[in-house]
């Protein structure tokens, strides 16, 4: 069982989940293009994401000083297997996330749109104890 954080500490690790927050989303978008069209290209991530390019272009190169992508400007982007896997577990705790709401009543948009930012603040113990929950109802 975890002890409680301290005030300090929980502003810390919300500040550290808010920058890891939008990597993963990016991660996980460039998983999704590259499923559906092939390829995954900065133009398509900021059509997506509705931000400039540029924006795109920064934050396709903290990325990859991540070792999370490969990419040359105007080429396609690549996962490297770190951000493969962070973009896998984001899926995955996403998927947890709506299944959960959904299998409590919360509607199909809603629970998606909450879903999303769920996910990248939910604790191990509350996704473990979610699934436990969702694996009782397929029972």
């Amino acid at each position: 069982m975890q002890t409680a954080l301290s005030s300090a500490e929980r502003y810390r690790k919300a500040r550290a989940d808010a920058a890891t927050e939008l990597a993963a989303d990016y991660l996980e978008l460039i998983e999704d293009l590259i499923t559906e069209c092939g390829e995954a290209r900065a133009t398509d991530l900021a059509v997506r994401m509705g931000v400039s390019h540029v924006t795109i272009s920064k934050a396709l190169q903290r990325l990859m000083r991540g070792g999370f992508v490969t990419y040359r400007p105007y080429r396609s982007i690549f996962l490297t297997d770190s951000g493969r896997a962070i973009a896998k577990a984001a899926r995955e705790k996403h998927l947890t996330m709506l299944n959960f709401l959904l299998s409590i009543g919360v509607p199909a948009d809603i629970a998606e749109q909450d879903a999303e930012g769920m996910e990248h603040h939910v604790s191990s113990e509350t996704l473990s104890a979610m699934n436990k929950h969702l694996a009782g109802l397929k029972r």
